[in-house]
């Protein structure tokens, strides 16, 4: 193998015509420079320099690879530059996953922190939610994902092989409209109490474990209206048309006009978690950002 080092010497020798001039640009000894150019001529198998009078020349070989030896060498300084601007986060890249309220409560808040610190590290952000983004960081299609799970469900061990970062544990509460008859309670009130309620249901993990939640309270909610889009369930439950279940994230996300939130027992919990792969944790850049948004999560809870 062609070592860069030796590639080095050898511009050297060819740019001042002997071992010790050499030596001198370089800051190493005559021998040092020997050594290193016949470890170099046994890697390529051929002779590279020819001394004539006190002066070494190139043979033709010598002559071909030092034409080459610039380009290598402007490369690999290129490559190192460039790795040691990512190493202290002068620069690099992070690809980064987030289900919907955590993009607009979150995300923000950290990136903006990040920015500022880091200004040469570019963020970039998709919506996904679990499990989708959980698979996409397993897939190599993102480098942080954000995620989320309820206290006590099944599949515990889904992350054991992925970094977990805790950002906050968030609360499910009742939304209903502000002229229901449980707007104004203080304390908490049983999810029975809203057994006989229109529902107005989230996203399809956030639905199931609704579901899980009031069966377990002895009814099957009757869902009416099912959306993804959070805002448009604070709107449905604004205007009378059923109460609805929501992380407190969530409802911190809009402006929840026209409608009320409600304590509710039991208490129903989600751990919110960024997630990245154990290579990537080592990475500068994708560190900073997990501290970040563990701050975003810190700040989060202190509000409440």
């Amino acid at each position: 193998m062609i070592e860069a080092r030796h590639l080095r010497v050898l511009r050297a020798v060819a740019s001042t015509g002997s071992f010790s001039a050499a030596g001198r640009e370089l800051g190493c000894t005559q021998p040092a420079v020997s050594q290193q150019m016949k470890a170099l001529e046994s890697s390529v198998g051929t002779p590279l320099l020819v001394r004539t009078g006190r002066e070494m020349r190139l043979t033709q070989a010598g002559e071909a690879l030092v034409r080459h030896a610039a380009g290598i060498i402007a490369g690999l300084t290129a490559a190192e530059e460039e790795v040691a601007a990512i190493a202290g986060l002068r620069a690099g890249r992070v690809r980064l996953v987030s289900f919907p309220s955590g993009s607009s409560t979150l995300v923000p808040t950290a990136l903006a922190a990040l920015r500022a610190a880091h200004p040469g590290t570019r963020v970039s952000l998709e919506e996904a939610e679990p499990p989708k983004s959980v698979e996409l960081l397993r897939e190599g299609d993102c480098d942080v994902a954000l995620a989320f799970r309820y206290e006590g469900a099944a599949g515990a061990e889904e992350w054991d092989d992925l970094v977990v970062r805790p950002l906050l544990t968030d609360r499910l509460v009742a939304l209903v409209p502000e002229g229901h008859r449980l707007a104004r309670t203080e304390g908490s009130v049983a999810i029975g109490e809203l057994a006989r309620e229109s529902w107005i249901a989230g996203c399809p993990r956030c639905r199931g474990q609704l579901v899980e939640v009031c069966e377990g309270a002895g009814f099957t909610p009757r869902i009416d209206f099912a959306t993804d889009d959070y805002p448009a369930v604070v709107g449905l439950v604004g205007a009378g048309l059923g109460v609805a279940v929501l992380p407190q994230l969530a409802v911190e996300s809009v402006r929840p006009r026209g409608a009320r939130t409600v304590e509710l027992e039991p208490a129903v919990r989600r751990e919110i978690v960024a997630l990245t792969l154990p290579d990537l944790a080592q990475v500068p850049a994708v560190t900073a950002t997990l501290d970040e948004l563990a701050r975003a999560g810190a700040r989060q809870s202190a509000a409440r």
